[in-house]
């Protein structure tokens, strides 16, 4: 599904109800089939013992009250009793086992949509709400596990009891049973009327709510910038028309429930009064007895229950299949970067890097982005790549790493292209540090590890020093043990790029990126870095993206890129003496900054 289709899924069209859907999740029941068989022989045998009561009671009052014999009327009301203590049991234990099972089918759901979701390729991932997506995950199997837990054991229970009251109903009496069925084409015609919208609303009602999640989650990652422009009043009334999407989806979906079970009822009741006339003619006519037409319309009411309840089980079905939709979505989305069949391990590298005649699209349907690179890198060469904004920077070190494949040409690590080898074994010698790094909750040292678990004590506190980590750290009474909190909130944003700056370091990798990542640091900060790194990259590859010039002044190869073409590469001192784009670029850095210094000294002066 697009990036349109998912912003555009709360207009779509009521969906007809697809079985393929339920047929799949059944798959998830299956390996818990023997758990189901045993709650199902129990609910079976109660259903038993609860269709012998109003036999029972017919019993007592033809045979015990019309007959005044005390004895067993006693008799018959202990097995009565007997009968419900024994259900209770069986429903106990029924609830228990099936609860069970409907946990262990939604962790398994869930898991499997959780390491699904981390294969998917970032195109996946790009523009479709976090919010969304986490809907999918919590409230989407949370309605697929109320129709396992409830559903799914109501559905035995009440299709085996139908079944067996329109037996025992025949076997009674075949001429009272017809009589009693003569509602059902009216009951077929307004289940069968309102179904299609009551399928709609709930499907609606459930997407609605995936948009209130969406937003929310928007609201709450961009607070600052809410507050800042002083947007609360114009979210406010955005999210108040989300809601109120959502309110009234649910309404018509619980008008229209509560408008076809009252009818389902009254439908019911019409039936039992129509057994209730012709069967006291009867009984006046000595055909039949007291207790026997009492019996058959207790059989009758529980006749109508089950089909009233089984209404509702599909209402929860249609809601459960609006996401069960939405989940296989998910599910059949097959990771467009991924190991080919023939994928070998990537041998420890030295880190040459070539690119050649590389393009790229984000998209069939997408303008080229990059055209024709042609790159090669030594190895321990620092490599710097600057250039306007979008001119395609980013999208070069995303092929290195594969995040995306190149439309055409190849992209080149020590001679083996890298889609030739596994992700695993490529992504394990590289690293890289991004401009906003996201930082994981939990502490300081389980963060530094997050790329390096095996790693010493001693080797983690060097990462850490090396990037003065070690100064921050000394100021939490936890040192490395302190919480970071989610998105690592506790920190400063300096903060947050140190720890991302030991992080890779720490997983010491063959090829570095670092992509704008010292630009969210102040400058004294910078200056430990560069310090830091002119020790740590020795003998490793550097890509290092920049819009601060000053910091690459000693890479061994600067290269411009613009409109997605390198149009300028070599040194600093070469790049200057041609007056090309990047001698302009330093000058205005150069311009801007001496600009900047006269302003403050005014101001100071």
């Amino acid at each position: 599904m697009s990036q349109v289709e998912w912003d555009s899924e709360d207009e779509l069209e009521e969906k007809p109800f697809q079985l393929n859907y339920l047929k799949r999740l059944f798959r998830y029941v299956l390996p818990y089939k023997r758990t189901l068989s045993v709650v199902v022989g129990i609910v079976l045998l109660n259903m038993g013992l609860s269709l012998a009561e109003p036999l029972l009671l017919g019993f007592i009052i033809d045979d015990g009250i019309m007959k005044q014999d005390y004895d067993f009327i006693m008799w018959t009301g202990i097995a009565l009793l007997s009968f419900r203590f024994i259900g209770w049991l069986f429903g106990w234990l029924h609830t228990k086992l099936i609860n069970f099972t409907g946990q262990r089918v939604l962790f398994d759901l869930r898991q499997q949509l959780f390491n699904h979701l981390q294969t998917l390729s970032f195109r996946f991932f790009d523009g479709r709400p976090a919010g969304k997506i986490m809907s999918r995950i919590t409230n989407d199997t949370n309605a697929i596990g109320e129709l396992i837990n409830g559903g799914l054991i109501t559905t035995v229970m009440e299709v085996t009891h139908l079944l067996g009251i329109v037996v025992i109903l025949f076997w009674m009496d075949w001429q009272l049973a017809l009589l009693s069925f003569i509602t059902m084409p009216l009951l077929y015609l307004i289940v069968g009327k309102l179904r299609p919208k009551i399928e709609g609303s709930w499907s609606k009602s459930r997407r609605t709510m995936s948009a209130i999640n969406g937003n929310v989650n928007e609201t709450i990652q961009g607070i600052r910038v809410v507050q800042a422009f002083s947007r609360q009043s114009v979210n406010n009334a955005k999210f108040n028309a989300i809601n109120t999407n959502n309110k009234q989806a649910f309404m018509r979906a619980v008008r229209l429930e509560s408008t076809v079970w009252p009818l389902v009822e009254l439908i019911g009741m019409l039936g039992t009064c129509i057994v209730i006339w012709f069967g006291a003619k009867r009984v006046m006519d000595d055909v039949l007895t007291i207790g026997f037409v009492m019996a058959f319309i207790n059989y009758l009411w529980r006749f109508w229950g089950p089909l009233s309840a089984l209404s509702k089980v599909y209402s929860q079905l249609l809601s459960a299949m609006a996401s069960a939709e939405r989940l296989f979505e998910i599910l059949d989305t097959e990771p467009e970067i991924r190991d080919a069949e023939q994928a070998k391990e990537l041998p420890s590298i030295r880190g040459e890097v070539e690119f050649r005649n590389v393009s790229f699209r984000y998209g069939p349907d997408k303008p080229e982005v990059l055209h024709g690179i042609n790159l090669r890198v030594k190895p321990g060469q620092r490599i710097a790549v600057v250039g306007p904004t979008g001119a395609g920077k980013s999208t070069i070190v995303n092929l290195l790493m594969r995040f995306y494949d190149s439309t055409d040409g190849q992209v080149l690590i020590d001679g083996n292209d890298v889609k030739d080898v596994t992700l695993d074994s490529l992504r394990r010698q590289m690293g890289i540090v991004l401009q906003d790094s996201f930082i994981f909750s939990g502490t300081i040292e389980e963060n530094l590890r997050y790329g390096n678990e095996d790693a010493t004590d001693e080797e983690l506190l060097e990462a850490a020093k090396s990037v003065r980590i070690d100064q921050f750290v000394k100021k939490f009474a936890d040192g490395y043990q302190t919480q970071v909190e989610e998105r690592g909130s506790k920190l400063s944003v300096g903060q947050r790029q140190l720890l991302a700056f030991g992080r890779v370091l720490l997983s010491d990798p063959r090829i570095l990126i670092l992509d704008e990542a010292t630009s969210s640091v102040d400058t004294e900060t910078e200056q430990h870095i560069q310090s830091a790194l002119t020790r740590v990259l020795e003998g490793r590859t550097a890509f290092i993206i920049a819009h601060r010039l000053s910091t690459i002044r000693d890479a061994d190869l600067i290269i411009v890129v613009r409109d997605g073409r390198i149009t300028e590469q070599g040194t600093h001192d070469e790049l200057m003496k041609t007056s090309g784009l990047y001698a302009n670029l330093v000058q205005s850095q150069l311009l801007m900054q001496q600009s900047f210094n006269e302003t403050l000294t005014n101001k100071t002066g």
